[in-house]
């Protein structure tokens, strides 16, 4: 009985470390690497992305350069629950949600309003020192974009 008990209490333990590690790979701070990166005409360039934990949710802070070249600071904070969570400072959208896919994947839609602007899935490396976003959405001119952007891990 000793036995079985302590095997499952470090089961549970690795499981949970496990699960942690997983949650983590999204966080830390991101640098656009524009070498790697193909950005569509008109649409946003982000340079730098923050991720960092706040309580139980996730804060995403994004210095951008949008299609005209003017800067842009954005924040969201929420969880990757799917579910839509406010956005300050962007001008092309006031919601933003993000799901889990994987343990590496998250997926993105922006709204603003009830309609979505853009949407895409941010994957980051098996070593965890880059990561991949792919997107696709309508600038506030009405002209479509889409867009590959690597990161690398500061």
């Amino acid at each position: 009985m000793k036995r079985s008990t302590i095997l499952l209490t470090v089961l549970v333990c690795f499981a949970t470390a496990s699960l942690c590690f997983a949650a983590d790979v999204q966080l830390g701070t991101w640098k656009l690497n524009e070498a790697k990166s193909k950005i569509g005409a008109g649409g946003p360039k982000l340079t730098t992305v923050i991720y960092e934990p706040v309580g139980d949710s996730v804060k995403v802070t994004v210095d951008d350069v949008d299609g005209d070249s003017k800067p842009l600071h954005s924040e969201w904070t929420g969880k990757f629950d799917g579910k839509d969570h406010p956005v300050t400072g962007d001008a092309t959208s006031d919601m933003r949600s993000y799901r889990t896919i994987n343990d590496h994947t998250v997926a993105f839609t922006g709204k603003k309003g009830s309609k979505v602007v853009n949407s895409g899935r941010v994957v980051v490396a098996a070593d965890g020192k880059s990561r991949t976003v792919t997107q696709t959405g309508t600038n506030p001119k009405g002209k479509k974009f889409s867009s590959t952007a690597v990161y690398d891990k500061q």
